[in-house]
């Protein structure tokens, strides 16, 4: 077994795995601490000389990782994730502008890359990404035509709310989250305009309780492909495993064969 495959067999280990989850996690705490004022007065070298550690963890396992796929790698998107990551926190600046500084607090997305169950969630989102386009086009529509709508009906009245085409916008999409919806807008424009609910409630019944569902029901059945297809390829590797090992046994009895002969 070559150097390379056996900082390939360390890295891919479990108990590895579950070191960088710690790992990850405590620095999390760290940058947490980080915020707290009295916290920082009275440990902040200490906190700063842990944070510098966990970050010098980091870049070793990135080496690692490098060393042992080589240009391979890059052609996982997790690495190229972790390599970004890593990368902006130890940008030479990273320690003097604010910007960079928050940033920092990016290394706890990196539980996501380590995680198998974490990283099925997120290739689900992804994959539903497209399916989704279609779906916010709707809902585009939709939002355009209510706020067009609104505009003209209410805006005259209700400035504040439907003055224009950005204000009625920001109005229907406070509507369609429920938040203080009824009280807050369709109660008071009501009192001017009583059948103004002819308006309001079939644009949350298509909005609220029809696409927003829609796009949950999309990251559900992709989250369940994404799921589907690791459970495929697990069983792919488990039967190659087998095949691969019972061709050892083969080859084993045939030795023996051989040399009774």
């Amino acid at each position: 077994m070559t150097l390379r495959q056996r900082v390939a067999d360390l890295i891919n280990k479990p108990a590895t795995q579950r070191f960088i989850i710690g790992v990850i996690l405590f620095n999390a705490v760290l940058l947490g601490l980080e915020t707290s004022q009295p916290v920082m007065d009275a440990f902040g070298p200490l906190i700063r000389s842990l944070d510098t550690l966990c970050l010098t963890i980091f870049v070793i396992e990135i080496l690692l990782k490098f060393y042992a796929f080589d240009l391979r790698f890059f052609k996982s998107g997790w690495n190229i994730f972790d390599a970004i990551i890593i990368g902006i926190a130890v940008l030479p600046g990273a320690q003097s502008l604010s910007v960079l500084r928050a940033l920092r607090i990016l290394r706890v997305l990196r539980v996501i890359s380590v995680a198998p169950s974490l990283r099925r969630v997120v290739e689900g989102f992804v994959t539903a990404l497209p399916g989704m386009g279609s779906v916010f086009v709707l809902m585009a529509i939709i939002f355009y035509i209510g706020a067009v709508m609104a505009t003209k009906l209410f805006g005259a009245d209700f400035p504040e709310w439907f003055g224009s085409l950005g204000q009625s916008a920001y109005s229907l999409f406070q509507i369609m989250t429920l938040e203080s919806w009824s009280m807050g807008i369709v109660r008071p424009v009501m009192e001017v305009f009583p059948y103004a609910w002819a308006f309001f409630v079939p644009f949350i019944m298509v909005t609220t309780f029809a696409v927003v569902n829609l796009l949950v029901g999309l990251i559900v059945n992709s989250m369940q492909d994404a799921h589907n297809e690791a459970d495929n390829l697990r069983t792919d590797e488990y039967r190659d495993d087998v095949r691969q090992r019972l061709m050892l046994i083969e080859q084993h009895l045939a030795n023996i064969n051989r040399d009774k002969k």
